[in-house]
């Protein structure tokens, strides 16, 4: 398991960064999938990754559905790949993609740095876990390093898994959720609309949609039906 430096940016190229002949691969430079739905973000990358890195970016997807199908017609050695996206999440685009092709690298890169997250995707497949905002050098060598079949984790990522491998996961019903996730969970299965959940939490209605995609990805359920039947069955609503 390997760490990278501290947190910077992971989207603009970094003069520090190791030159484009030492991250290409014996068989030719290191093919790239991006997937993230800030199409800004996938811009630097890009331009961190073959102006810097000496990779070539094979495709860009906004979106889990694209990912999975570009990989299938791309074939890229890394998919560097968001998790909250609109549709599906990048949880169950890594899990459908290491299905399919269980050697692929799959490099997360997300703002996500909680334990649910960074287990949920390792869970799926993922082999390494970074956070936005990492320094660039630090990015290039965790795609370097996925290519090659190692496992990386940005520092503050290895700090959480030293910490779950000590202490052992949270106590109680779903400990991959956030204690915000779970209150809404509770009130989900409880009756309450997205609107009601808002106003007692105080809340924009657009972050509890936000925390309710997060729910689904984390207990894998497909809608709020399915987490309403998960969470009365573990005792929340009541």
């Amino acid at each position: 398991m390997s760490s990278g430096g501290p947190d910077r940016s992971a989207a603009s190229p970094d003069p520090g960064a190791s030159s484009p002949a030492d991250a290409e691969p014996a068989g030719g430079p290191i093919r790239v999938l991006l997937v993230d739905d800030h199409p800004l973000l996938r811009h630097g990358l890009r331009a961190l990754l073959e102006q810097v890195g000496g990779a070539e970016v094979v495709g860009e997807a906004g979106y889990g559905e694209e990912a999975v199908a570009l990989d299938l017609a791309l074939n890229p050695d890394v998919v560097v790949m968001d998790l909250v996206m609109p549709g599906m999440t990048g949880i169950e685009a890594t899990r459908r993609l290491i299905d399919r092709r269980p050697d692929l690298g799959v490099l997360v890169l997300t703002m996500s740095e909680d334990d649910a997250s960074v287990f949920a995707a390792l869970r799926a497949g993922a082999r390494g876990y970074v956070l936005k905002g990492t320094d660039g050098a630090d990015f290039l060598a965790a795609v370097r390093a996925v290519a090659k079949g190692e496992a990386v984790y940005g520092p503050a990522v290895a700090r959480r898994i030293r910490r779950f491998l000590t202490t052992g996961p949270a106590s109680g019903p779903f400990p991959e959720l956030t204690q915000r996730e779970r209150e809404i969970l509770d009130l989900l299965a409880s009756g309450k609309s997205n609107a009601e959940i808002a106003r007692g939490l105080f809340l924009s209605q657009k972050t509890v949609k936000n925390h309710l995609t997060s729910i689904f990805a984390k207990l894998q359920v497909a809608d709020r039906a399915q987490a309403v039947v998960r969470a009365r069955q573990a005792g929340l609503g009541d």
